[in-house]
């Protein structure tokens, strides 16, 4: 996993502010260190060298977690839809 942002507060709406360090696809799952996820990036705002993404939280605990790191969720292989012939 690679460090992407920074958790800067959660918004009124509910929603995650996130300050970006890149450039991300919205849909992302963010994680913490631990690999527990923790956010799923909705849309990107603001310019973009120093980017901010509006995040819808999947955990109650985000007080928790303010000021900490997220990293980027790479799913794995497996767990990608994939259809197999049969033989």
């Amino acid at each position: 996993m690679q460090v992407i942002g920074e958790i800067m507060h959660r918004a009124y709406s509910g929603r995650l502010i996130i300050q970006l360090y890149q450039n991300v696809p919205d849909k992302i799952i963010l994680c913490d260190e631990k690999g527990t996820p923790i956010a799923k990036i909705a849309e990107s705002i603001g310019p973009v060298n120093k980017p901010i993404a509006s995040a819808i939280p999947l955990t109650n605990r985000i007080k928790s977690h303010e000021g900490d790191k997220v990293y980027a969720s790479i799913p794995s292989s497996s767990t990608t839809n994939t259809k197999r012939r049969r033989k």
